[in-house]
């Protein structure tokens, strides 16, 4: 193919799996899943016949968008929400998916009648999960998970491929190394997740502070600049034998802590990164399969998927969080929402490119794995919440026509504040409820109408207060508006 030929098929197949995006707000499925489906129809067997079996090219594809998608998830955690489940997180994203790992390669190994090595490196492809599947169908049928559910899953998804990652390595070391036995695993565990660890946070404070101090003439450097440390950043720390993917998605997590020129701009500019190093990376991976190769293992890949879904994760889930304080219905939900994702496709490549015996059997039944697990577990996790009384209407963020930036120096943020029916100050003019000296209310949502205020403006009850105001002014605000009207004695 010609260079153009070959830009004139990416913007197609990126156009149409843009578009066939907007089925996810109807059908219960995921996007990944319509992406995977767009490759495989323009592959060698489907309507595109594009014949593409390089196995090297597709990991080479898939690192690099996993190192972005890995950083965007850190990125768009929110810090406040995932830092009181560290505990239980770290837990679920080491332990969980190594016991995952143990269960599903014991069972392989009586399945398919391989070797109990060939086995945990199967269970360790298939053993990190995608959260982002979950709430790709949840945002399209506008639920969402109660209590500390969803910051779990995120913290727990968006940490766990690194141990994944180093699982599948460190078998194929043992399996290509005659001489290396399992217990070699255990000090490069500890420094492959070490040095992750330190080069993420050494690379995040560095990241804040240049990007505070090098007040760069044009805005658009700012995403230039930061594609840079996040490349650097798993570069290095690979480099020294550490986990890359642990350091991008530190960096990410700790970055989204920090206050800095243009995060907003740069939020947004890696959320559409992210989405389009998904859409290449599911068509490479979907382009790479052959249906034709998939038959004959649906039989065993079924059972395999029956014992991931139904023994492994709900396994690695109820022991995990054995020490910490979850119902029975919160670890149900858990285990329900272990979704498998792109992660596994690429890690699958690994044994081709190694040269194992049972790579390509490996290759097939990951991809019905995945396939199967995305089906059954994507398709009920909406009506499984609702069955198990976890599911909260999904909380909307309302859009506002004014934004706010951090500027290096300026301590006050941009705050939205309900103004609860009962409240004192409804019904009051803005400058008669009291409000602190450093806080402003700079627009007012009611109903659909934005209303910009001055002194005289009247507030009422249901109304969004989009507030300037520093962070001890915020919360003497917050206070004037929870005072209850006093009753009138009859």
């Amino acid at each position: 193919m010609t260079i153009e030929i070959i830009i004139l098929w990416v913007s197609i197949l990126t156009l149409a799996s843009v578009l066939a995006s907007k089925l996810t707000d109807r059908v219960a499925l995921p996007a990944l899943l319509l992406f995977l489906f767009i490759g495989m129809l323009a592959g060698s067997e489907g309507l595109g016949g594009i014949y593409f079996d390089d196995y090297g090219v597709a990991k080479s594809i898939g690192t690099v968008a996993l190192i972005f998608i890995i950083f965007f998830g850190g990125f768009d955690t929110a810090w406040k929400s995932v830092k009181p489940l560290f505990a239980p997180g770290l837990c679920l994203s080491t332990a969980g998916v190594l016991v995952t790992a143990l269960v599903v390669g014991f069972f392989a190994r009586l399945i398919l009648n391989i070797s109990l090595m060939e086995g945990f490196l199967l269970g360790s492809i298939v053993s990190s999960i995608d959260a982002a599947a979950v709430f790709n169908i949840m945002r399209s049928r506008r639920v969402s998970l109660k209590g500390h559910l969803r910051p779990l899953l995120e913290l727990e998804s968006g940490s766990n491929d690194p141990m994944a990652v180093f699982l599948t390595i460190g078998c194929l070391g043992i399996l290509t190394n005659s001489g290396q036995s399992a217990l070699t695993l255990i000090p490069l565990f500890v420094t492959n997740m070490g040095v992750g660890l330190i080069m993420g946070y050494l690379m995040a404070r560095l990241g804040v502070f240049v990007i505070n101090r090098i007040r760069l003439e044009y805005e658009g450097l700012y995403p230039v600049l930061t594609i840079g440390f996040v490349l650097i950043t798993y570069a290095v720390t690979t480099l020294v034998n550490g986990s890359g993917f642990l350091a991008v998605y530190l960096l990410g997590l700790l970055m989204s802590k920090s206050d800095f020129v243009h995060k907003r701009s740069l939020v947004r500019f890696y959320e559409g990164l992210a989405w389009l190093m998904q859409i290449l990376m599911f068509l490479a991976l979907g382009m790479l399969v052959f249906p034709s190769r998939i038959v004959p293992v649906m039989g065993s890949g079924l059972l395999i998927a029956a014992i991931l879904i139904l023994v492994a994760r709900p396994a690695a889930v109820f022991l995990c969080l054995l020490p910490f304080r979850f119902r029975l219905p919160q670890k149900v939900m858990i285990s329900w929402v272990g979704l498998r994702g792109a992660v596994p496709i690429i890690l699958a490549t690994f044994p081709l490119l190694a040269g194992i015996p049972q790579a390509h059997t490996i290759f097939n039944i990951v991809f019905f794995v995945v396939l199967t697990s995305v089906l059954i577990q994507g398709t009920s996790i909406p009506a499984v919440s609702k069955f198990l009384h976890v599911d909260t209407p999904l909380d909307m963020k309302k859009k506002y026509p004014i934004e706010f930036e951090y500027t290096e120096g300026i301590e006050a943020a941009l705050t939205d504040m309900i103004v609860p029916y009962e409240s004192e100050a409804a019904g009051k003019t803005v400058a008669s409820i009291g409000m602190p000296p450093r806080a402003l209310v700079v627009l007012i949502s009611r109903g659909e109408k934005f209303i910009v205020p001055n002194g005289s403006t009247v507030i009422e009850g249901g109304d969004v207060l989009l507030v300037l105001a520093h962070e001890r002014d915020r919360k003497a605000l917050h206070s004037v508006l929870q005072k209850v009207k006093k009753q009138e004695a009859a």
